[in-house]
């Protein structure tokens, strides 16, 4: 009900918009595991690394302790690819905790767990499938420490003031000593950036591409998708990264589901994504009004990612 309801308002609203979540049904999710892959996307290697060679330090930040056990809540799971070298670091030295997996996508869940199963046997997985805060508020009451993973950047799908209020929900959640590791992409140049969101094989065009499908699958649109093109858009001074669907042509579109004709102008775009890169300031700026403080701050080799380990305060 609410795809076909933000699809209406966003159709209707000028200019047009698509919200960012609906990107994941099972061809999206499939897609966008294919953009972690891609040579342009450095996000996934830069954070990768981290969480490869700095695993230890990650526990030190978190302030982790074997003996004390702890809830290890990932919100946004997805595949679960970078969050596995921290499972298995903690698995093998016999720390007490259990991984609880959130996402949107229950296809997602699904497979992460499977995969689990599969390669670290010994680990309680409790997967969780809905909205973040109403999942946190189920866990609120529980009197184990909590450690919130929010990874990938995907903070930066979020305006400013959106991820000041996104973040001080999750505080609201959370108890004084809890933590919350934030991985986020850093400003840097366009010709690095830009590429990650238009790369020269297509799969982030038909990322953005394939909502129209979705409104065709699932709402009974004829969106013609051949007469629409990805259109990407970056600035080093603005910091933030933005994806648009571009009609090619005048066009009317009906989606059976609305009862709606929609029309498009030759140019006319749809935003349908941000990605907001980050430093220092910025986040600073974000947290200014929450309970948490930047207890460490760790950054891969070409200081294009970093992790922000925050603090949850009494």
């Amino acid at each position: 009900m609410n795809f076909k309801m933000d699809v209406e308002a966003g159709l209707n609203a000028t200019p047009k918009t698509l919200p960012s979540k609906y990107f994941y049904d099972t061809a999206g999710d499939a897609l966008f595991v294919e953009i972690m892959k891609m040579p342009e996307y450095y996000l996934t290697d830069a954070e990768m690394e981290i969480f490869t060679d700095q695993t230890a330090a990650i526990i030190e930040a978190l302030d982790l302790q074997a003996d004390i056990f702890f809830e290890l809540i990932e919100l946004g799971a997805g595949d679960g690819f970078k969050t596995k070298k921290l499972l298995n670091k903690l698995t093998e030295a016999s720390y007490a905790f259990s991984y609880i997996p959130v996402d949107i996508s229950q296809n997602a869940l699904t497979k992460l767990c499977a995969a689990l199963v599969s390669e670290i046997p010994t680990l309680k997985v409790q997967p969780q499938q809905g909205d973040y805060f109403e999942i946190l508020k189920t866990l609120k009451n529980t009197h184990h420490k909590k450690v919130v993973l929010f990874l990938g950047s995907s903070i930066g799908n979020m305006l400013d003031d959106v991820a000041a209020d996104f973040i001080y929900k999750l505080g609201a959640n959370l108890k004084a000593g809890d933590k919350l590791l934030l991985g986020v992409d850093l400003i840097k140049a366009q010709e690095i950036v830009l590429p990650a969101y238009n790369d020269a094989t297509g799969i982030t065009s038909a990322f953005n591409l394939n909502l129209l499908t979705r409104i065709n699958n699932e709402l009974q649109g004829n969106f013609d998708v051949s007469q629409f093109r990805h259109k990407p858009a970056y600035t080093e001074e603005e910091g933030i990264a933005k994806s648009y669907l571009e009609s090619t042509t005048s066009q009317d579109v009906y989606i059976e589901a609305l009862g709606i004709t929609f029309h498009f102008n030759r140019g006319e775009t749809i935003h349908t994504e941000i990605s907001r890169k980050y430093n220092d300031s910025i986040i600073s700026k974000i947290i200014e009004h929450t309970d948490f403080t930047v207890s460490a701050v760790l950054h891969d080799s070409k200081n294009y990612f970093g992790d922000y380990c925050l603090h949850r305060n009494g």
